[in-house]
């Protein structure tokens, strides 16, 4: 419980690393199987209808799009946590610190998808515009933690902040240009419930049985309303509150006060230290860590699952899946060194402690790891043209494949001879 107040970034980068191998495999199985004899079976199961039935209300949807818009609403209300977490107390709440990864963010998205527009502006594959803006947090932090502690820490939240500001572009690119047959009033309905939310946490409630009932509304009325239920998800996130039911110095004090316990009593102390620790969680914090060990370990690789798993015609990548390849590859690193460059050149920002441009560079090479979202944005994208959907894939995937190497050897070689620096 102490490890969860006080070192949350390295916890999260370990377990961050974990998933991206977990989700690798779940990647690569999905693209073999759907490539072997075994395939039929494999795309038959995407497509199995389930419906949910209460009384005479009904929702049926394929399994491949329950795992699309329900599964991974909670991966974007993890997402949304993370965004407000950062925001209010993290590597996004100071401006001047703020402004390197902010920047960094924007030309990691607004490059790449003038790159894939270039490519394929006017033809029936420009709706895919959104595909390369996209860096997958857990692939890319998986990849840069081979390298142990070589990697300066300055680098690691640097790669991690910047990814969470490309992840709120990838949010409001979604809601805003990815949204078609809109039901107004069911919008309006869901965004009530959304409002009814943020005057929850305004009131300090603490009980998040209330939010994520609150938030079953919410994702049901965004999904009738044409927009990506997973909108909802991550305007819930901004509604849970961050206030604590124990102060810091309250906190302090009953530590200090338990440490100076007898030692006959050392048990009991124990059971009150961790009592007044989990009190001294906020929601934020009691949602995002009972969130992630099942984002990591099991809805991020079921989607991959679904949506890794791409037959290879002879078609080949197009100019669909070009764009996003060279989108990813080429365009995140440039637009990532480029406007970082500029922005430390023009004093609005600085270097990270120990962080040279070699070592941005090869971040940026990591942010082309798109995967999970820029697949999202795919699906999203090309829902009713599966031939140019799975071009799209091959790109992501390719791209992904590719800048992890560069992006790996790059932070290598800028980071060789280091003997490592202890992480707090």
């Amino acid at each position: 419980m102490i490890q969860t107040l006080l070192s949350p970034i390295q916890r999260f980068w370990e377990s961050e690393a974990r998933g991206g191998i977990i989700l690798f495999g779940f990647a690569v199985a999905a693209f073999i199987l759907a490539n072997s004899p075994a395939s039929s079976g494999y795309f038959e199961l995407k497509k199995m209808l389930i419906s949910l039935n209460v009384g005479g209300w009904s929702l049926e949807k394929t399994l491949a799009s329950w795992v699309k818009d329900f599964l991974m609403a909670f991966f974007f209300l993890l997402v949304g946590l993370e965004i407000k977490r950062e925001i209010v107390m993290g590597e996004l709440s100071n401006p001047r610190q703020a402004a390197l990864t902010i920047v960094a963010a924007l030309g990691g998205m607004i490059v790449p998808a003038l790159i894939y527009t270039a490519l394929n502006a006017g033809g029936p594959g420009q709706p895919g515009w959104g595909v390369p803006m996209a860096t997958d947090i857990a692939f890319a932090i998986g990849v840069l933690s081979l390298l142990g502690k070589r990697v300066p820490l300055g680098l690691k939240v640097f790669l991690t902040a910047f990814a969470i500001v490309d992840d709120l572009g990838a949010v409001l690119v979604i809601a805003f240009f990815y949204t078609s047959g809109l039901n107004l009033l069911a919008l309006l309905i869901s965004l009530g419930f959304f409002a009814l939310a943020l005057l929850a946490g305004r009131l300090k409630v603490t009980r998040l049985s209330i939010y994520l009932l609150i938030g079953a509304f919410m994702w049901y009325f965004m999904l009738e309303s044409g927009v990506s239920p997973t909108v909802a998800a991550v305007l819930l996130a901004l509604a849970v509150p961050v206030t604590r039911r124990v102060s810091l110095p309250e906190l302090h004090s009953q530590l200090d006060e338990a440490a100076r316990k007898n030692p006959e009593m050392l048990e009991a102390a124990m059971e009150h230290l961790e009592k007044t620790l989990v009190r001294a969680q906020s929601p934020l914090h009691r949602l995002e860590h009972a969130l992630h060990p099942w984002s990591t370990y099991f809805i991020m690789p079921v989607f991959a699952f679904f949506n890794a798993g791409v037959a290879v015609s002879g078609e080949g990548l197009g100019t669909v899946g070009m764009g996003a390849f060279l989108g990813l590859l080429l365009g995140k690193p440039l637009g990532v060194l480029l406007l970082s460059w500029l922005a430390v050149r023009l004093g609005l920002a600085v270097l990270p402690a120990g962080v040279n441009w070699l070592m941005i560079l090869g971040a940026g090479f990591l942010g082309g790891i798109g995967f999970t979202m820029s697949l999202f944005i795919a699906a999203l994208g090309f829902a009713d043209a599966p031939a140019l959907l799975d071009q799209a894939k091959l790109g992501v995937l390719a791209s992904s494949v590719v800048a992890a190497i560069v992006g790996l050897l790059a932070v290598w070689w800028a980071v060789r001879g280091r003997e490592g620096e202890p992480n707090p």
